[in-house]
């Protein structure tokens, strides 16, 4: 039996009748839907719901969206993405359609159900390894964003995804960015491969904790760039910094709540002037440099000059509400945004 998060009509963001495309609530609300309408679409699957017994297809069709076509994972042929297209009626007055995208691509995170969770559990193994980038299901997604942006422009497109999904997003994402083209991104409790160090209560040790790393960081980084004698410049990660993705975290979860301090601290840094030493430091991360010192590639996903960073304060009742993709379009949520640019 399908449970009641599954169903639209009863866990859905009903309330959203009408959709100003201009309100940034409105915006995360659909983008959020979207992301679910993957994680039903893959539920469908596995229970072999099909026709009237369905139960993906409101989660898109609510907003005027039709399925242009399912991402498929190679190895377990389970559903991981979706490519919408936006269908509004011609009936339809609305003075914030030019804010709507035309497509948007959609990346699910991990199901622990089903005959898709042993794949899934891998790809996380591999995000945490910094690898994620170097497996097929990631290779797929960016293939997929690459042919949508051939086809029809980076300006008419979204990204989203909720938690692995938020990696997919974001590796695909930074790869167009790095060829200049800049989607608008909606990144749902995405992944942060850290100790939690923002969970820390006291202040003064979360603060030396994280100064601590910087400099750590920072000194290997430099010493390895030296070694290899590679230019010490910035331009590769500042080209990126142009690009700006939406990032939605919840403090209390462990998973995605490292990314409040990320950029917190980088402006922190700032501040008592040891920015340049920040600067180098936020480029890299400890597991990826120590990797390259043994000749292993690997891509610190974290790493991203620049975001809108918004944050959930409405409490949660557990850690799964923290890091589940339907908080995002609740009503009356206590939220907290901040623009960090590079």
């Amino acid at each position: 039996m399908a449970s009641e998060r599954e169903n639209f009509d009863l866990s859905g963001p009903l309330h959203l009748t009408y959709v100003n495309w201009a309100n940034e609530y409105h915006r995360k609300s659909v983008a959020a839907s979207l992301v679910q309408g993957v994680y039903i679409l893959e539920r469908d699957r596995q229970e072999q719901r099909e026709g009237p017994n369905a139960l993906a297809m409101p989660w898109w069709t609510f907003f005027h969206f039709q399925l242009l076509r399912t991402l498929v994972d190679d190895v377990d042929s389970s559903i991981f993405g979706a490519i919408y297209e936006f269908k509004p009626p011609s009936s339809m007055h609305n003075d914030t359609l030019h804010r709507s995208p035309r497509y948007v691509v959609a990346f699910r995170g991990t199901i622990t159900k089903g005959d898709s969770v042993s794949r899934d559990i891998e790809l996380d193994i591999h995000f945490v390894r910094n690898l994620l980038h170097k497996t097929s299901r990631c290779e797929r997604a960016i293939q997929a964003v690459q042919s949508m942006v051939a086809t029809v422009g980076g300006s008419n497109i979204w990204l989203t995804g909720h938690s692995l999904g938020s990696a997919l997003a974001l590796l695909s994402g930074k790869a167009m960015a790095k060829t200049g083209i800049f989607i608008e991104s909606f990144l749902f409790n995405p992944p942060y491969v850290s100790a939690p160090i923002e969970r820390i209560k006291d202040q003064k040790l979360k603060h030396g904790l994280r100064i601590a790393s910087s400099v750590v960081t920072a000194g290997l980084a430099f010493a390895m760039k030296a070694k290899q004698n590679k230019n010490l410049s910035f331009d590769a990660f500042a080209a990126l910094s142009a690009w700006v993705p939406c990032l939605f975290v919840n403090p209390s979860d462990h998973i995605c709540c490292e990314y409040i301090g990320y950029f917190e601290h980088r402006k922190k840094m700032e501040e008592i002037g040891a920015g340049s030493i920040q600067k180098l430091a936020s480029q890299h991360s400890l597991s990826c440099l120590l990797m390259g010192g043994l000749g292993m590639e690997s891509e610190p996903l974290h790493v991203i000059p620049s975001a809108s960073v918004t944050v959930n304060f409405t409490p949660s009742e557990d850690f799964r509400a923290a890091h589940g993709i339907h908080q995002w379009w609740k009503p009356d949520l206590r939220l907290e945004s901040k623009l960090y640019k590079y």
